[in-house]
C-alpha cells in the first residue's frame, strides 16, 4: 500500500520517466545473456543528443534508474549504465558510457560501468568512488 501511495504523489512526468527506466532495465539486464554488448552499446546511443543537461534531468534520471534497479532486484550496473544512456539520449542529452576495471580484495579483478554526462556522473558511483577504476576502450569489448 505504501508504494502505491509513493506511486501516487509522484508528477505524472515522473511516472512516466519511472515507468521507462523500469522498462528499460529490466530489458537490458535480459538482453545482456542474448544479444552482443556492442549491438546493445549502440541501441543505448542511438539516441543520443548534443544538449548540455540541467542538472535537474541528470539527477532525475538517476532518480529513475536507481529506483528501477532496486524494484527489480538483481539488476547489475551495466544493464543500469545502458539504461541512463537511452533515457538521456531520449531527453537530448549528450552522455558517454564507461567501463573500468580495478583490483579488489586478495588481487581479484573487479569491472563497473558507469553513465557521464558533461563531467557529472549520472548513474554508477561518485568521482571519488569511480577514481579507481581504469577505463576500457569499449570499442574493444565484445563480451
Amino acid at each position: 500500500m505504501a508504494a502505491l501511495r509513493k506511486w501516487r504523489a509522484l508528477a505524472p512526468a515522473e511516472r512516466w520517466l519511472l515507468l521507462r527506466a523500469l522498462v528499460l532495465v529490466a530489458g537490458f539486464r535480459a538482453a545482456l545473456l542474448l544479444v552482443p554488448f556492442q549491438r546493445l552499446r549502440r541501441l543505448a546511443e542511438h539516441r543520443a543528443g548534443t544538449l548540455s543537461p540541467q542538472a535537474n534531468a541528470l539527477a532525475r534520471t538517476g532518480w529513475a534508474i536507481a529506483v528501477a534497479a532496486d524494484l527489480g532486484r538483481g539488476s547489475t550496473c551495466l544493464p543500469q549504465a545502458l539504461a541512463a544512456q537511452a533515457l538521456l539520449g531520449w531527453q537530448g542529452c549528450a552522455s558517454s558510457l564507461h567501463i573500468g576495471v580495478a583490483r579488489g580484495l586478495g588481487g581479484r579483478i573487479e569491472a563497473h560501468a558507469w553513465v557521464e554526462s558533461h563531467g557529472t556522473v549520472v548513474v554508477g558511483g561518485t568521482p571519488e568512488s569511480l577514481a579507481r577504476y581504469s577505463r576500457l576502450p569499449l570499442e574493444r569489448i565484445s563480451a
